[in-house]
């Protein structure tokens, strides 16, 4: 997949409020200061198009980015939607902000139609962490489809990434019959990049017949 341009739509409070079903959607969720922002940036080669910050938690709402992509060079343009959600995971969050993330993201992965594939990101640094088993557990009980991303890679000795990313997965062996697709990136050496964007692609031709994917051509 080649990205052709990448722009900001709309910040959303609920899905609700969201642009209109009309073309497919790939949602970014993990821990907060998981690297959400720096991976969407890397992805879509811009440096500023997710806003990153030092700040955990400083992502409050659902935010829409269109992307305009084509499979080849030459080949027709494909609009899709790539949405920046709220980490989870935050403790200095109050019981209410905590409550409307929780209303707000289970609305928006349970009920937004054009919702193709959700793109969980686990820290590679670190052992399995029982909030995102968790959540990715919660994710199978709603049937919601999603992929692993193991982020910042180039932080950790790589037989250590290896370590982490292989328990992540036999903790899931431990309940699951199949596993997710998984991929480990690093949004400072592009790590990854092809790999995802190939992904989104291939899922972009198995939904394409419910989707007219302005503009062709």
């Amino acid at each position: 997949m080649q990205i052709k341009t990448a722009s900001y739509v709309i910040s959303s409070p609920t899905f609700d409020k969201c642009p209109k079903p009309s073309i497919p959607e790939y949602a970014f969720i993990g821990r907060s200061n998981v690297g959400k922002s720096s991976l969407i940036n890397m992805l879509v080669k811009q440096k500023n198009l997710a806003k990153t910050s030092s700040t955990p938690g400083k992502t409050q709402l659902l935010n829409h980015f269109e992307i305009e992509s084509s499979a080849k060079e030459k080949a027709p343009k494909e609009k899709w939607f790539l949405v920046d959600l709220p980490g989870y995971g935050y403790a200095k969050r109050s019981q209410s902000d905590r409550r409307r993330w929780e209303q707000m993201i289970d609305g928006y992965l349970r009920k937004r139609e054009n919702l193709v594939k959700v793109f969980v990101l686990i820290d590679a640094r670190h052992s399995p962490q029982n909030i995102d088993i968790e959540f990715v557990n919660q994710l199978d009980k709603w049937e919601v489809p999603f992929a692993l991303v193991f982020t910042k890679a180039d932080k950790e000795k790589p037989a250590v990434v290896a370590r982490n990313v292989k328990a992540f997965l036999d903790k899931l062996k431990e309940t699951w019959q199949f596993l997710p697709q998984s991929f480990v990136s690093s949004a400072e050496k592009n790590t990854g990049r092809d790999e995802i964007l190939d992904f989104i692609q291939q899922n972009n031709e198995l939904v394409k017949d419910k989707f007219s994917f302005p503009p062709r051509g």
